[in-house]
């Protein structure tokens, strides 16, 4: 599935934290990983600085994984690593959300924004305001947060979730969220009403069938396989639950609705990427825009 992982570097720490993600996942994946490194054209007399700093990161990796290959590439960031990505067969783009570079800084937050929001390529975003450390004898991704509305263009991630089930064997948490009423544009304004308790159970029951539907689809696979429903806003208890769980990943589509209230994955999504710590898989719905 990821036969070739891209993971975009910009010669800082912080941007390296991405690096443990994609030797797991290289390994699990037996994929060919490809660290790359964008000149931007005021820095052409620091290509040759680039180009040492990226193959001395390569040569640590190959410690681990065989098939590593560092590039140096010139142009505008976010331009050049999707074009690359898109061009080259890319199954999976790993970065981290925010790095400066010593030589000439710019934003990998900034650059992870920009291929956010044009990649179609899977992408994993990892945090730098809380990172995961690996403990002895255990993986990274140990555990897999997977919310779920309803809507198949909202399953868009769960086909990539059932691959890493058969290759790590982690456990994975179906989670559904009901809002607990609505906003309503009143005389006064807009206003939550919270639904009617009847209405409530009977939205209960209708998630809780459609996540254990989900779950008959999983439990097939390697790993563990648990639902978990809540009441409440949805970015918030999804980002409550990650962190009280100290989920591994969060893997997410980027667009989706439910036929019971829309909930547009694309703002959840958003919401999620600002304020878990959680590493986030996002994965595009297909035929959708961002």
């Amino acid at each position: 599935m990821w036969e070739k992982i891209l993971v975009p570097l910009d010669g800082s720490n912080l941007a390296e934290l991405a690096l443990p993600y994609a030797e797991e996942l290289a390994a699990a994946f037996n994929s060919e990983v490809f660290l790359v490194y964008v000149s931007e054209p005021v820095e052409d007399q620091y290509r040759h600085m680039h180009q040492r700093y990226i193959e001395d990161v390569a040569g640590q990796i190959r410690k681990r994984i065989k098939k590593v290959s560092p590039l140096v590439l010139s142009g505008k960031p976010a331009r050049e690593i999707i074009g690359y990505a898109e061009q080259n067969g890319v199954g999976l783009i790993i970065m981290a959300s925010h790095g400066r570079s010593g030589i000439t800084p710019w934003s990998t937050g900034g650059v992870a924004d920009k291929v956010l929001h044009v990649t179609k390529i899977p992408l994993l975003l990892i945090k730098v305001a809380k990172p995961r450390q690996r403990k002895p004898g255990k993986r990274l991704i140990n555990s897999i947060l997977l919310p779920l509305d309803g809507s198949k263009a909202g399953e868009a991630a769960v086909r990539y979730v059932g691959e890493l089930m058969d290759r790590l064997e982690v456990e994975v948490i179906l989670f559904g969220v009901v809002p607990a009423g609505q906003h309503i544009r009143t005389v006064g304004g807009l206003d939550y009403i919270l639904f009617p308790e009847q209405h409530l159970e009977s939205v209960k029951t209708e998630a809780r069938e459609y996540l254990n539907k989900a779950y008959r689809r999983l439990k097939r696979r390697k790993g563990e396989v648990r639902v978990e429903l809540r009441v409440g806003d949805i970015a918030q208890e999804i980002i409550k639950f990650a962190e009280e769980s100290d989920v591994g990943l969060i893997a997410i589509s980027s667009h989706g609705h439910s036929g019971i209230e829309k909930w547009v994955f694309g703002s959840i999504a958003n919401k999620v990427l600002q304020a878990s710590n959680a590493p986030v898989l996002l994965v595009r719905a297909l035929g959708r825009k961002a």
